[in-house]
């Protein structure tokens, strides 16, 4: 089984109980969910906005490839509301928001994928919650542990 670290944030609704029906989704479509980092409300990164974000991270165990976590995760955006995904760097509001951040110590470039996540090092919306739950993990690309980072 694989260790797959997801971040979450909301900034519509019912961020708590967006957060909460994403990790119900997660753990029925995609693997067990073993830890779940606290929630953390953080202004919005890249673009204004009145609402602020809940966040978290969360891992999970699972046998599918990235790939296909990365399909389904779309699937549970779309069925949550999410009616865009972020392009080119212009970000909107949105009900929640998967990203992939780590996948085992697995390095993957693609037009599709990118893991680690490029940007999860520059977000201290990704990375607390990470660091809470993964301290010890050790970034792929950069050789240090999630908390040295």
């Amino acid at each position: 089984m694989a260790k797959v670290f997801l971040g979450l944030g909301t900034n519509l609704g019912d961020k708590r109980n967006n957060l909460l029906t994403a990790v119900t989704n997660i753990e029925e479509k995609i693997g067990k969910v073993t830890s779940l980092s606290s929630f953390y409300e953080t202004e919005p990164w890249g673009f204004k906005s009145d609402n602020s974000f809940l966040n978290a991270a969360l891992c999970v165990e699972t046998s599918l490839e990235p790939v296909a976590i990365l399909h389904i995760i779309k699937e549970i955006e779309v069925e949550m509301g999410r009616t865009q995904k972020s392009v080119n760097k212009v970000y909107a509001d949105r009900p929640i928001d998967i990203d992939i951040l780590l996948y085992d110590d697995m390095i993957i470039k693609s037009e599709e994928l990118t893991i680690p996540h490029p940007l999860m090092t520059e977000r201290d919306f990704v990375m607390k919650p990470l660091v809470e739950i993964a301290g010890d993990t050790v970034h792929p690309l950069l050789g240090k542990k999630l908390l040295e980072i």
